[in-house]
């Protein structure tokens, strides 16, 4: 099993590095799904970032939220300090992409201090840098330029050397001079970055390079120049199709032949950006689909999440979360809250004389009998092994009957596997809320579970319900 959760971890993080957003979020519930039946936390957490990346690509923010949510209690239980770093830079970017700069800031400050303890500098980089970007965007020159100039200090100190990373962060502390009309210390930075020699090997950062350039130039009101930088930057960016960016640089453009009063160059550049929106419409159509066919799948999604993988009745999961919400709204509903805990006796012996097999499907018979018993207002699932519960909105005395009921059709089963016979019974305990002073679920579920370790003791296959 842990071949098959490795290889879809990874076939999962490579369709969301593919941009094949809908196969990930389809791919990633089979893991999820996966990961909570053998409890492999590694899995779960990969499940739930890849999906809440997908949606964020998507534009579905609300469920990229709801994914992240998930992914920030299992790692609290469960994760490690590069769980915490992953939470930090989805949680940034949904924040900004929501324009809650002050969030932004709050989950950058959480990153950084983790990364400083872990001497991951690198990291340290780069969220100063995106702090200072927030700031930038928030017109707040002076507090950006004294971030940006910390994450270069830490670009220094990430081993091994790295040009580009410093480089990353000089962005920054350019723009930032440029926006305080500091135009020389600007071009000192812009001197250095050029020495760094990186724009050869990355792309992006060639074209972010002229459009930097560009701004500084039309800061001078050298808007020839200007254009000519900007016009450098979209040749670049065609070439790599990143029609977000695209856009901001037909901005540019179109904004600097009009400062020109080039009425020409003006219709030009109004054309093609009138060809990059429908480019642009066409693409977000796209994603409007794939997030409408999502929403669509959602439900089964979610539907199977609820569900335990080997029976088909509600995890533990589930029936939490059921309960729960009927302990807050119980002093509105007037109805008893009742629950049954019971497992197997003995089952133990089945597994070691004949195989787990059999054993999964003693446990799929019981699960399938309970089902075929319950009335309308219990609910039954697994939590685990051989550990069923049974919840409900019912009298004491309509909880007692029904596990009276399952342990003498439990006895009753007949069930013969490689010519031999296997005879399974079950013990029962039961709690409610209509006789006992019980606030909330963990204490409802304890008492059965009590109880139903009381049944043993008093010799099995029987039902017990008070102290």
């Amino acid at each position: 099993m842990k071949e098959v959760l490795s290889s879809l971890q990874a076939e999962v993080t490579q369709l969301r590095a593919d941009g094949k957003y809908q196969e990930t979020i389809e791919l990633a519930s089979e893991l999820l799904e996966l990961g909570i039946a053998h409890k492999d936390y590694k899995s779960i957490l990969i499940a739930h970032i890849t999906q809440a990346a997908s949606y964020y690509s998507i534009g579905y923010i609300e469920e990229a939220f709801a994914s992240m949510e998930r992914y920030e209690e299992i790692t609290m239980v469960h994760g490690d300090d590069t769980d915490y770093l992953q939470l930090y830079n989805v949680m940034f970017l949904l924040y900004e992409f929501n324009k809650q700069y002050e969030y932004a800031k709050e989950t950058l400050n959480k990153s950084m201090q983790l990364a400083k303890r872990l001497k991951r500098y690198n990291i340290l980089s780069n969220a100063y840098s995106n702090y200072s970007h927030v700031c930038i965007k928030l017109d707040a020159y002076e507090e950006a330029l004294e971030n940006a100039k910390k994450g270069l200090v830490a670009a220094k100190l990430h081993k091994p050397y790295s040009s580009v990373l410093e480089v990353r962060v000089m962005f920054n502390i350019a723009h930032a001079y440029i926006c305080l009309n500091l135009l020389e210390e600007a071009k000192l930075v812009m001197d250095e970055m050029e020495k760094k020699n990186v724009f050869e090997s990355f792309i992006r950062e060639r074209a972010q390079f002229h459009m930097l350039k560009g701004d500084w130039l039309s800061k001078r009101g050298s808007y020839k120049e200007t254009f000519e930088a900007y016009s450098t930057a979209k040749e670049i960016v065609d070439t790599y199709q990143d029609v977000y960016l695209l856009k901001t640089i037909q901005e540019k453009r179109l904004k600097i032949s009009e400062a020109m009063k080039d009425i020409h160059q003006s219709y030009q550049v109004q054309k093609e950006y009138i060809q990059l929106l429908q480019k642009i419409n066409e693409r977000e159509l796209e994603f409007k689909a794939i997030k409408l066919n999502v929403k669509h799948q959602l439900s089964k999604i979610r539907k199977k999440a609820e569900l335990d993988y080997l029976t088909g009745l509600y995890n533990r999961s589930y029936l939490n979360e059921l309960a729960t919400s009927w302990f807050s709204d119980l002093k509105n509903v007037n109805a008893p809250i009742s629950c049954i805990a019971f497992d197997l006796d003995g089952f133990k012996m089945v597994n070691d004389v004949h195989g787990h097999l059999v054993g999964d499907e003693v446990i799929r018979e019981v699960g399938m009998l309970c089902k075929s018993t319950l009335s309308a207002g219990f609910f039954v699932g697994r939590y685990g092994g051989d550990e069923f519960v049974i919840i409900g909105r019912e009298s004491f005395e309509e909880t007692l009957r029904l596990a009276n009921v399952l342990k003498e059709t439990i006895a009753s089963l007949q069930l013969v596997k490689n010519g031999q016979f296997i005879q399974i019974a079950a013990s029962f305990g039961i709690s409610s809320t209509e006789h006992e002073s019980i606030h909330s679920f963990d204490e409802l579920f304890h008492l059965a579970d009590m109880r139903l370790y009381q049944a043993k003791q008093n010799g099995k296959n029987q039902v017990y319900a008070r102290s």
